[in-house]
């Protein structure tokens, strides 16, 4: 089965080789089924017919010239080639041990990564003693793993020239290398969790096995067609000879469904997995193909709905191997066993939730960080919900939330998710805030000047629950970040954290206060902010405690709020943090520029408002002349 792409634009094949190979001679031959007799030193880009393969798909042939002086455009056409066809003569074993000396390091040093296919031409004047084909390029294939198959032809006998052509084509419909490891020769890592997804899929009684009916099923969805009773006897009795563990008394195991793969790829029969691949609607990259993510307003955000939460509790609950409550890394790396990878082996999500006290995942952690991902990349939380096998479309996975522009009309928030950009200088607490937040300890050591998130759940007074994700802005990042005229859009609201003890962090802070509020007033994305006053356990500044106090107050905001991380239980502030986005229409800074604006508008309006009134009274004494002279006139 093809890829919809690959019909829909052609391939392109571009043929490399040293000079005098036969690269021009092996296009002529295919293109007019003849040999020239005297070939062109370079032939024209060559369209082959439709039906000369029996895939039916477009292929434009490139033929090359390697003289020095168009080594520039051979190195274009590579990059643009879909496939290579890297030529030698068989009668010339200088030209065979060029290809790794020179024309394979070329096509990796120019970033050219598409499949080679090596082609030995001249077979009519190779030498019997020169020995097999498979022994001579064996350690070539071993070192360069682009390489997909190398064989011998002739144009002169017409001896495999179609062959050449049709392998090239196969190499990029149905890719060896992202299936199988030629060096260790066994499946690779991301074709084992695709293939182990696919055959939890597949068991629809989740008895570990396949059974007979579920087999047939699985051969009717991929191949169109059903498997009969010896059959399905044949297939798991060739798979217990040479792997027992591979069939049980229930049918087909996955050890036995993988053996069963890899024999394929042994056979050179990639086609077949790759038919598997794609009617589970994987691409080339073992990625499946996501469904399009709705476009969504900026100040709007997608949640999970309660349906995807419950999956996602079910599955939790079945890889915690030792039911307590958490999953070990290994447990975690079995969940995300189905995927390409662990979405969150790296920052944002490695360090963003709370573990328990032997560092491993809660579920209230394992929820808060798909809440984030969801957030951040909801294409991405939408794929990896599928690899880890939920049933569902986007529609059941995911809600849209409200646009909080309507949310501060309507004084409230229905969202569940609440983002809180972290502001403030270095040193002032910020990475302090996000790790107690966690339930980490404070460290006094420097923090890195990145960007992080720390997301955890928020009880309030009222027993209800909020997902609360905290996001540090780093001092450095500000500017860049207020560039971008929707960069608020997201926030729901803003904390700024400046050191108690400190006179400059406050000021510091109180300017980025002013930027953001400014910003905010600017672009229509104006968010609730709050000021923390942190490390109150040391001698707090005069100055900043009387200046922010100030600062709130002409700003319209609510007092500073104070807190030590050393000192304090910090519920509250994250409760104050949920609240103030709980109320969007309250907390929102007004700079000076802001305050004049609003009274000239009151102004302009009310001049309107005026110039309305007065003209309606015109019109209204104009038509009580018009109605009185009519009645004269008529008595």
């Amino acid at each position: 089965m093809a890829t919809p792409a690959a019909k829909q634009r052609g391939l392109r094949v571009v043929v490399v080789g040293d000079p005098g190979t036969g690269k021009s001679s092996l296009i002529v031959a295919l293109a007019a089924n003849q040999y020239p007799v005297t070939p062109p030193r370079v032939v024209p880009p060559t369209r082959l017919p439709v039906d000369l393969f029996p895939e039916r798909i477009p292929i434009t042939v490139v033929d090359t010239s390697s003289s020095e002086g168009r080594t520039a455009e051979l190195i274009t056409e590579c990059q643009a080639a879909d496939a290579v066809v890297l030529t030698y003569a068989c009668d010339s074993p200088e030209t065979l041990d060029r290809l790794s000396s020179f024309w394979l390091p070329k096509l990796r040093s120019c970033q050219v990564k598409v499949p080679v296919i090596v082609a030995g031409c001249k077979l009519d004047l190779k030498d019997e003693q020169q020995g097999d084909l498979a022994q001579a390029v064996e350690p070539i294939m071993q070192s360069f793993g682009e390489i997909e198959t190398c064989i011998e032809c002739s144009a002169l006998r017409q001896i495999q020239v179609g062959e050449v052509f049709f392998y090239a084509q196969k190499a990029v419909i149905y890719p060896t290398a992202p299936l199988f490891d030629q060096n260790i020769e066994a499946l690779t890592s991301r074709c084992i969790s695709a293939l182990k997804r696919i055959f939890i899929l597949s068991d629809h009684d989740m008895d570990g096995a396949l059974s007979d009916a579920e087999l047939n099923e699985f051969q009717i969805r991929c191949f169109d067609t059903p498997l009969q009773p010896a059959e399905i006897v044949g297939v798991k009795k060739a798979v217990k000879e040479k792997m027992p563990e591979g069939v049980n008394v229930n049918g087909l195991t996955l050890t036995g469904f993988l053996y069963l793969h890899a024999l394929f790829m042994e056979k050179g029969q990639v086609q077949t997995t790759w038919t598997v691949l794609r009617n589970f609607n994987y691409d080339n990259d073992l990625k499946v193909r996501a469904d399009p993510i709705p476009k969504i307003a900026p100040d709007q955000t997608l949640e999970l709905t309660n349906e995807a939460v419950d999956f996602l509790r079910g599955i939790f609950k079945m890889f915690d191997m030792d039911n307590d409550g958490a999953l070990l890394p290994a447990e975690l790396e079995g969940l995300f066993s189905t995927a390409p990878e662990n979405p969150w082996s790296s920052n944002p999500y490695k360090d963003c939730a709370e573990n328990n006290v032997l560092g491993d995942l809660s579920l209230e952690g394992f929820l808060s960080k798909w809440a984030l991902m969801t957030l951040l990349d909801p294409a991405n939380s939408f794929s990896n919900l599928k690899y880890v096998c939920y049933p569902g479309d986007f529609s059941s996975a995911f809600t849209i939330t409200r646009k909080r522009r309507v949310d501060r009309q309507k004084q409230k928030t229905q969202r569940n998710v609440i983002q809180c950009y972290v502001f403030g200088p270095r040193g002032a607490g910020k990475t302090a805030l996000l790790q107690s937040f966690l339930g980490r300890q404070h460290s006094d050591t420097p923090t890195a000047r990145s960007e992080r998130f720390a997301a955890n759940v928020v009880e309030l007074c009222d027993d209800t629950r909020k997902k609360l994700v905290l996001r540090e802005i780093p001092e450095v990042d500000i500017s860049s970040l207020l560039s971008k005229k929707e960069s608020l859009a997201p926030c729901d609201v803003a904390a700024f954290v400046y050191d108690s003890s400190d006179e400059l962090s406050w000021q510091k802070a109180k300017e980025m206060l002013v930027q953001v509020a400014t910003h905010g007033e600017n672009t229509g994305y104006s968010v609730p902010c709050l000021i923390v006053a942190c490390k109150d356990d040391l001698a707090r500044s005069p100055l900043a405690l009387q200046e922010s106090i100030r600062v709130s107050q002409d700003m319209g905001m609510e007092t500073p709020i104070p807190i030590s991380v050393k000192l304090d239980g910090l519920n509250y502030i994250f409760c104050r943090i949920v609240h103030a986005a709980q109320k969007p229409h309250l907390s929102i800074p007004e700079t000076e520029a802001g305050k004049a604006r609003r009274r000239y508008n009151r102004l302009l309006n009310r001049s309107l408002m005026v110039v309305s009134v007065g003209v309606v009274a015109v019109v209204g004494i104009a038509a009580c002349r018009i109605y009185a002279a009519r009645k004269n006139t008529s008595s």
